[in-house]
């Protein structure tokens, strides 16, 4: 399942904050460092880490993919590989067990119930 992609309520504030500012003047300085220069610069600072976490976000989705991916074919090999040591030595033999598998002598016969009348 795909991480979810991360939005910033900051981001989308600011951002029509500045459109505003901007109405006021598109050169406006307040003093003290309060520029409409350094809002879009503070902005895109924003925006870029938002963008390289999305990514990373991307790239650790298409990681979790390949995992998954890779132990499914172990999973198969596996079950292959016990199946065989079955073939070769027998479903009740200790070789089997040692395998993962459960020796048939080992195994609960399953009882039915009566049926009620």
């Amino acid at each position: 399942m795909a991480k979810a992609k991360r939005k910033s309520k900051v981001y989308e504030l600011a951002q029509k904050r500045l459109a505003g500012i901007e109405s006021i003047s598109p050169a406006l300085d307040l003093g003290n460092g309060l520029t409409v220069t350094a809002f879009h610069t503070h902005l895109q600072a924003v925006a870029d880490k938002l963008d390289a976490y999305n990514t990373l976000l991307s790239t650790a989705d298409a990681a979790q993919n390949e995992l998954a991916d890779q132990e499914k074919v172990l999973r198969e090999f596996s079950e292959r590989m016990r199946e065989a040591v079955g073939a070769v030595y027998g479903h009740n033999s200790n070789e089997y067990e040692k395998a993962g598998g459960k020796r048939k002598s080992e195994r609960k016969r399953p009882t039915r119930k009566p049926k009620a009348a």
